[in-house]
């Protein structure tokens, strides 16, 4: 055989029959992105792979013939493989793909190449969106165009009202619609989706009182208060799926109680790579997996509330840290999405809450006014005593998709403890 002139010799072939390929057969392994322990091997077959890419692109985002993706998302993570690599595919969709690299470099090219290629649908975690509407607070956004873009992808993380209302309001003069913005629930052990929101209808929110969902377990809507916190619905499950929430004795539980959520259906692994203890520890014999989330439903609507490794439980009381992390990152000047991990370790008598802070000044007086302004904070808004430690810039750990890692700054925190042990 010939190419470009050079002779290539092929190898002989050694009579070896290739496998034989099935439905069920191993596609790839996807692994977790580690954000309460260390990543696993998600064993993903071909069958459920297309039950996945299927429910997404016919049912979830209802694909067109002109709709065109982008993506800034790394394919080694679910969201970016499977969302903007493998199912275009089989939808016959076309998407364009930039680096990570770019995107965390220069954020704003995103929405620009957006614009100029025709994007109509695109996805990102919360954090991607702030990111941009911090960066175009001093820009000027002539020659953006965001009229087409319309389903505006929300996972990856828990979504966070107010940083979308800032770019919707941000990028309004460059045709973004609020109506486009689109929450989604997955994750690895479910190929990527399990529930999508419904199309065209924006973020739904419920703002409920804290007081109760902590103490109780009841989702109650609540008055403006400081008390009050919103969540959003992420939507019902894909066809062919279910989820139950169920309660600590594994009863299922009503609508608007809080409980650990299960999801089933023909898109879920069919068990950990090489690891059958792990996998006999979260999927039961009838098929059901234990997410290992939190949340309640509304309406046939899963609303997310938190993971149930994080849960903070405090004098009978629920605590999730994310309520005290986004606290002190809205309200504090100079902190941004990411700075703040909260976590208990254990201390006498009950848990401890354990606080740490990024600040990237070395000023004796500056840093010290931060710990004792978060301190404050989260004792007056919240009724928690935290203990307050600042660490430097770009110290806390993060997953391979980008969210932070609370089980690995924990790790850290309580190595550091060890280390500063007398022996």
């Amino acid at each position: 055989m010939q190419f470009a002139g050079a002779l290539v010799d092929l190898p002989q072939s050694t009579g070896q029959a290739l496998p034989e390929i099935g439905p069920d057969s191993p596609c790839y392994l996807q692994f977790s992105s580690g954000s309460t322990r260390f990543p696993t091997g998600v064993l993903v077959t071909h069958r459920r792979l297309m039950a996945n890419a299927l429910a997404i692109t016919r049912d979830g985002l209802q694909v067109k013939a002109e709709d065109r993706a982008f993506s800034w998302l790394p394919l080694y993570h679910d969201m970016g493989l499977v969302g903007f690599l493998l199912s275009p595919l089989t939808a016959q969709m076309s998407a364009d793909l930039m680096p990570t690299g770019a995107f965390v470099r220069r954020p704003l090219l995103w929405l620009d190449l957006m614009g100029k290629n025709g994007t109509t649908i695109s996805y990102s975690p919360t954090f991607g969106y702030e990111l941009c509407a911090r960066r175009a607070e001093n820009a000027s956004l002539e020659g953006y165009d965001l009229s087409r873009w319309r389903i505006a992808g929300l996972g990856g993380d828990m979504v966070r009202t107010k940083p979308l209302r800032d770019f919707a309001a941000r990028f309004a003069a460059a045709g973004f619609d609020p109506q486009a913005f689109v929450a989604s629930y997955g994750m690895a052990e479910a190929t990527l989706a399990l529930t999508m929101a419904p199309l065209g209808k924006g973020l739904v929110t419920e703002r409920l009182d804290v007081d109760r969902l902590e103490r109780d377990g009841v989702a109650a809507s609540g008055a403006p208060s400081p008390r009050v916190r919103e969540f959003a619905r992420c939507g019902p499950p894909l066809p062919g799926h279910e989820l139950q929430v169920r309660g600590e004795r594994g009863e299922i539980l009503p609508e608007r109680r809080t409980g650990r959520v299960f999801a089933r259906g023909p898109s879920l692994m069919s068990g950990y790579f090489q690891d059958p203890d792990a996998t006999a520890r979260v999927l039961g014999a009838e098929g059901w997996l234990d997410t290992g989330d939190l949340g309640y439903l509304s309406e046939g609507e899963i609303v997310l509330t938190g993971r149930s490794k994080d849960l903070i439980i405090l004098n009978g009381r629920n605590i999730w840290p994310q309520d005290l992390e986004w606290t002190a990152e809205a309200e504090i000047a100079g902190l941004r999405s990411g700075d703040v991990a909260a976590f208990s370790v254990p201390a006498e008598g009950e848990e401890a809450v354990i606080v740490l802070v990024q600040t990237r000044s070395s000023d004796a007086e500056t840093r010290q006014k931060l710990a004792v302004e978060v301190t404050d904070l989260l004792r007056q808004r919240h009724g928690v005593e935290a203990q307050v430690n600042l660490v430097g810039g770009h110290a806390l750990p993060q997953t391979s998709s980008g969210k932070l890692s609370r089980s690995r700054a924990k790790a850290e925190y309580l190595a550091g403890l060890a280390e500063a042990e007398p022996a």
